[in-house]
């Protein structure tokens, strides 16, 4: 028993507050540099449609399309769940959820091409592609339909190497003004710049989104972007440090995401076209420095793709599906909770696998978040960082779709409210401490 006595000490107080005054500018250096998740949704895949292609009705006619390719391929749950390799308790709930996301909001997340997908186009060809996307993006996101308009949306401009430079600058005024001049931009506005190799790259972005931000009386920081890392130098420079971590540095904050770029990427390594896939070594060693180089960063993580297609017969659009269901619950699996899917017939595989990974794992997830929450004990002694980690599998099963908050509740006995504490608990203290 210690209560009553007195507690002896050596430091004098003044020591504590001299090692709080010589670490005051790293504290503030952490709280820059490591803000943590910023516990907004984050979409499952990005969608990329070449500029010339988009239209008003894009997202609606890659949902009917998949739906289309689902009902043909796999008409019912014992089909679907052998073209997937899903147990038979799993294949009916994930299939009918499936199906209703394809309904519902088909694409999460849609990216306008005007690089690779597209290609060098006349000037005035790419002149009226870019001031036509902002007026069918302005259109749909006032209509706000998610059947016909994805909650993120935004274009990928050309890089910023000299020989196409000019041109991605040009498409991106144009663009952004066109969402101006036509209302406002959207909340779920975003721009991916690819082919990223130095860190000054990634400066210049941000003096455009500062120059536009300022031209347009725009908030500071309204605008932000996507780094696309597709070159061997994005993540080991010439003098042997993690480009990657410096383009993050260069930001300046407006980095949300690293999106890595399959093929572009494979093929800068030496890859023959054979191997060029999500799960070469080469990709993996790629992923692993970027998923370093964020954490903790606030920017998020995205795999990149497959290209393979689901067409042709049966046997053959399945094959494709139970390659592209394998790399993303691969990826899953390796928290890389977004990738890119470059045709419709990839959305049934996509949110199959997604849907299957939270829902085989929710309840256990969630039972364990409880017993850590009432502090009740149980089979597994989990941490804060552990109860972070279920917290937000389970928000990003809700996120999604997968899960449903009334099921969510019932295991776990937690609302949104609290799961959001436990996911992002520097943010929750924040909002305590203002409060």
């Amino acid at each position: 028993m210690t209560q009553g006595r007195r507690i002896a000490t050596t430091f004098d107080a003044r020591v504590g507050k001299g090692i709080g005054a010589a670490l005051a500018a790293v504290d503030a250096e952490l709280e820059r540099r490591y803000p943590g998740d910023p516990g907004t949704r984050q979409p499952v895949h990005t969608v990329y449609v070449p500029a010339d292609a988009f239209t008003e009705d894009t997202v609606r006619t890659w949902g009917d399309e998949a739906l289309a390719l689902l009902d043909a391929h796999a008409p019912d749950a014992a089909a679907f769940g052998a073209a997937l390799g899903l147990d038979d308790a799993l294949a009916g709930p994930v299939r009918e959820r499936v199906r209703a996301k394809l309904t519902r909001e088909p694409v999460e997340d849609l990216r306008i091409d005007f690089e690779d997908g597209y290609g060098n186009r006349p000037d005035a060809e790419e002149d009226a592609d870019a001031a036509r996307a902002a007026e069918v993006v302005a259109r749909a996101t006032a209509d706000g339909d998610p059947a016909r308009v994805a909650p993120q949306v935004g274009i990928r401009l050309k890089c910023m190497e000299a020989a196409v430079r000019d041109r991605g600058i040009r498409t991106l005024d144009i663009f952004l003004t066109g969402l101006v001049e036509a209302g406002a931009l959207p909340a779920g506005l975003r721009l991916t710049l690819p082919k990223v190799t130095y860190p000054e790259q990634v400066t210049a972005m941000v003096r455009l989104c500062e120059q536009f931000e300022q031209d347009r009386g725009l908030p500071v920081g309204r605008l932000d972007f996507e780094i696309q890392i597709e070159t061997s130098q994005s993540i080991l420079g010439a003098d042997g440090r993690a480009t990657v971590a410096r383009m993050i540095d260069a930001a300046r904050g407006r980095a949300t995401g690293l999106h890595y770029g399959t093929f572009d990427y494979s093929a800068c390594c030496g890859v023959s076209a054979a191997h060029q896939a999500m799960d070469h070594p080469a990709a993996d060693h790629a992923k692993a420095v970027m998923q370093v180089a964020a954490a903790g960063t606030g920017v998020r993580l995205s795999d990149g793709s497959t290209n393979v297609l689901p067409v042709g017969p049966t046997p053959q659009v399945h094959a494709a599906w139970q390659l592209h269901h394998r790399l993303v619950r691969r990826s899953l699996a390796r928290a890389y909770y977004q990738g890119w899917d470059m045709h419709p017939g990839h959305l049934p595989s996509r949110y199959a696998a997604v849907y299957a990974f939270y829902r085989e794992g929710f309840e256990e997830a969630a039972l364990r978040l409880a017993a850590y929450a009432g502090n009740t004990g149980g089979s597994v002694m989990d941490e804060p960082a552990t109860a972070k980690a279920l917290s937000g599998y389970l928000l990003r099963g809700l996120d999604c779709g997968a899960l449903d908050t009334a099921e969510v509740e019932q295991h776990s006995g937690l609302t949104r409210e609290a799961l959001d504490a436990y996911a992002v608990p520097r943010r929750s203290a924040l909002t305590a401490a203002a409060g």
